[in-house]
């Protein structure tokens, strides 16, 4: 991933193989980019590449991140989901975005015209991350468990054991991988590669390594 303002700005952030490639949204997006940036460290002294985009933090707490889609660009808020957002802008890109809001932008007009209101909200969301505010963790119960694990579980008590002793946080890393499969013949391949991860107690976030 791209590891420099410069290299983002003129490149992309480096995940996919549009990099450095005029179908890089980074680059379909350049002067809303710069402008929102530009916007951005009126706001911030604290800018770094991470994930392979600029992020803005406060006392290297994250706090905010450009973001740059096929359709629009924004900022990316970590706990969005305190912003008080009295303009309604604010966006859960899924139910599983838990925390995080959305500020989305298509073109350099929205942003020009909206410029005080995103002011305000970097400002508001510094705020937040002074006060040392967080986000309760979303309870375990309130993610969906998906039919194809359901039956797994049916057809093996033993694998329904393994998970519900898994920590709560494990439980929802797994929840939420198989959720985000749009097919059923695709969640119920992420469920049998990751049964024997789970029969040994091995989250989803460790079972790359062992892989």
């Amino acid at each position: 991933m791209t590891k420099t303002i410069d290299v983002y700005l003129s490149d992309g952030c480096g995940r996919c193989s549009k990099f450095a490639t005029d179908g890089c949204s980074v680059r379909r997006y350049a002067a809303e980019i710069q402008l929102l940036r530009q916007i951005a460290l009126e706001v911030f002294s604290e800018e770094q590449v991470k994930w392979g985009s600029p992020c803005y933090s406060y006392q290297n707490k994250n706090v905010v991140i450009l973001h740059s889609f096929k359709d629009n660009c924004g900022f990316s808020f970590f706990k969005g989901a305190l912003l008080s957002d009295p303009e309604g802008v604010l966006i859960q890109q899924t139910e599983n975005m838990h925390a995080s809001r959305l500020l989305r932008f298509t073109h350099i007009d929205q942003i020009i015209a909206q410029q005080d209101i995103i002011r305000a909200y970097l400002f508001e969301a510094i705020e937040i991350e002074k006060s040392g505010l967080k986000i309760a963790p979303k309870p375990v119960h309130e993610i969906p468990i998906p039919e194809e694990l359901n039956q797994a579980f049916e057809q093996d008590l033993s694998f329904k054991d393994a998970f519900e002793q898994l920590t709560p946080g494990r439980q929802k890393n797994y929840l939420r991988h198989f959720n985000d499969a749009k097919q059923s013949a695709t969640r119920i391949a992420r469920i049998e590669k990751y049964k024997p991860f789970i029969f040994n107690g091995i989250g989803m976030d460790e079972a790359w390594k062992l892989r």
